[in-house]
């Protein structure tokens, strides 16, 4: 089974940063991609961002200059580096995972409110 558990959700204000991390429970050399969705009150999940097993990163346009993700393979742990939140960022941040031969996964989420 495998397990996609997100940690570092919390209350900001605007201007303020967060890190959140996705500590998965298999090697991260067998996941081809990783990355981070958000889904805010009455909306649909949207992308954030992915990192590709050889480190290539995308990111929406609305976060690219703000967030940043990375991945320490010896921790089995992708990162994503939160700064210059806006309300708007507010959201339950859902960790992602493509996983050779076995399919897609999300974890449960952590929620981030970012406060005016």
């Amino acid at each position: 089974q495998v397990q996609l558990v997100e940690s570092g959700g919390g209350l900001v204000q605007t201007g303020g940063s967060l890190r959140l991390s996705c500590a998965a429970s298999i090697n991260i050399f067998s996941i081809n991609v990783m990355g981070w969705y958000r889904q805010a009150p009455g909306k649909q999940r949207e992308l954030v961002a992915v990192i590709y097993s050889g480190g290539i990163t995308n990111y929406a346009t609305d976060v690219k200059g703000r967030f940043t993700i990375s991945r320490e393979n010896a921790k089995n742990t992708v990162y994503l580096q939160m700064n210059s939140l806006k309300p708007e960022d507010t959201a339950v941040y859902y960790c992602y995972a493509d996983i050779r031969y076995r399919g897609e996964y999300f974890g449960k989420g952590t929620l981030v409110t970012v406060s005016e």
